[in-house]
């Protein structure tokens, strides 16, 4: 078992006042990784007024200061890969090229916020008044709330932090109960070894139980300005509600019902590969991954059989084993809900074009599973699946692969496959998603894109100037010269 682990508050590592701990517990053996300290709301308390006492200084803090401190992040990340692979192996079940993965991406953001830092902040305004210049600048908004999730944990978690901190704001980071230390605890060790200052960035990690509290007190804390949240739809809506309670912005990126649309001019071989990465990598367990393989009827069957064939050969099991393509999923319950939406689809008429749908050596392993024959009285044709199992549908046009793409309350990302830029171009301006790639899969991220989706997926956005629009407030400023000014009382 690794250490345990406390709150870090005020750029120290303590206990909960409560001085109660949690169990962090590894979903491929079951045992348990590490202890970390569960908050009490108290010590959210505790962490805001860290945060609020460190933002003035943070906020006045010169630009090529901050950006140094995320250069310097973002290398300490970059050399921290083998630490993570181990980390994220055991806390998550995540495979070593997925781990991998994110110790790049993670590092690319943190350069993505150096960059940031030194970005314009504001433009000149018109005005009609004599004598003044008016402009609108942007400034940080104070303390931010941020809530990480496990599946991308080093990923989403310093997504979660990185933009904020470079525009200026303090934060408070609770992340997930299933990755508190990936995906919370390293990324504050690192940002602190790059000489973030004390109290700019606290984290509180939490029992499961108090999860509802914890989250509730931090939302609530007038100190606290804005929120973001990735995770479920479910939650997302509750802490969405909860800030729009406040009156405090959110930026929500939330669960997906992810379609590749295949067209019928498609190369097989080429939407075959794409599916199988969308669908299967980290165990289905990213909110991109496709949970639909929309494919027009011409190719179905070909399609279906290579499919079929390639996900039956992806090695399964042991996440820390390099050779190891699909791992566990996250724990014994979403594997019960996993396996219960295939189940209920096979009763209702449903048929396997690959796996079982039933949990395997630990129970937390499933089996890449396609299902075929999915009608809309099926949990899974509407229900996020986040596990390794997606659904190959058949359609006859593309008018008939848009509608059924957009048949679902989700809007995060879609891939659409074709030899036709044209066509491709004229499908994806019609799917009403956040993000939609030509001749790609649903899963892509990059540090400077706007991410973020639409309908139940979610609203804001994370990365780029988006980012810096989300983390940040406008201020109109004039300046005027004396002797110009005139006040008519």
């Amino acid at each position: 078992m690794s250490a345990t682990r406390g709150l870090i508050i005020n750029g120290r590592e303590v206990p909960a006042s409560s001085a109660r701990t949690t169990s962090d517990t590894n979903p491929w053996t079951g045992e348990v990784y590490a202890e970390v300290a569960a908050a009490t709301v108290q010590d959210v308390t505790r962490a805001v007024d860290a945060a609020d006492a460190a933002f003035a200084q943070w906020s006045a803090t010169k630009p090529a200061t901050r950006r140094q401190i995320f250069l310097e992040a973002a290398r300490l990340m970059a050399d921290r890969s083998d630490d993570i692979v181990r980390i994220m192996a055991a806390e998550v079940g995540g495979t070593a090229p997925w781990a991998a993965f994110n110790a790049r991406l993670a590092a690319d953001i943190l350069l993505e916020a150096a960059a940031a830092v030194s970005q314009p902040t504001g433009q000149l305004l018109a005005t009609d008044a004599d004598g003044v210049i008016s402009a609108q600048t942007r400034v940080p908004k104070g303390v931010v709330a941020a809530i990480s999730p496990w599946n991308a944990p080093v990923i989403l978690g310093v997504r979660a932090v990185a933009l904020p901190l470079a525009v200026g704001n303090t934060v408070v980071m609770k992340p997930s109960e299933d990755a508190p230390i990936a995906c919370g605890l390293l990324i504050a060790d690192v940002l602190h070894e790059a000489g973030l200052p004390a109290g700019v960035l606290n984290v509180v990690t939490n029992d499961r139980a108090d999860a509802s509290d914890v989250v509730g007190a931090l939302i609530a804390d007038p100190r606290v300005r804005m929120v973001n949240f990735t995770g479920s739809t479910e939650v997302g809506r509750a802490i969405g509600v909860g800030a729009a309670q406040h009156l405090k912005p959110a930026v929500l990126e939330l669960g997906g019902k992810n379609a590749l649309v295949v067209l019928e001019d498609a190369d097989v071989d080429y939407a075959v590969d794409a599916a199988v990465f969308g669908s299967f990598m980290n165990s289905g367990q990213i909110c991109m991954c496709l949970d639909r393989i929309i494919v027009h009827r011409s190719l179905a069957e070909e399609f279906t059989a290579k499919f079929a064939a390639r996900v039956a050969q992806l090695d399964c099991g042991d996440p820390s084993h390099s050779a190891t393509a699909v791992g566990p999923v996250i724990n014994s319950r979403a594997a019960r809900r996993i396996t219960a939406l295939v189940e209920d689809a096979l009763a209702r008429g449903a048929a396997l074009a690959a796996g079982t749908g039933r949990s395997e050596g630990p129970d937390t392993l499933i089996r890449p599973v396609v299902l075929t024959g999915v009608t809309k009285d099926m949990k899974i044709y509407y229900d996020e699946t986040f596990g390794p199992v997606t659904v190959v549908h058949v359609v006859d046009s593309a008018e008939e692969a848009v509608a059924l793409a957009n048949d679902t309350p989700h809007g995060l990302t879609a891939g659409v496959i074709t030899e036709d830029l044209r066509a491709g171009l004229e499908v994806a301006s019609r799917l009403r998603t956040g993000i939609v790639h030509i001749n790609d899969q649903s899963i892509a991220d990059e540090p400077q894109a706007p991410f973020g989706g639409v309908k139940d997926s979610g609203y804001g956005r994370f990365g780029g100037q988006a980012g810096v629009d989300a983390f940040t407030d406008i201020r109109w400023v004039t300046v005027q010269a004396r002797g110009h000014a005139h006040f008519p009382i």
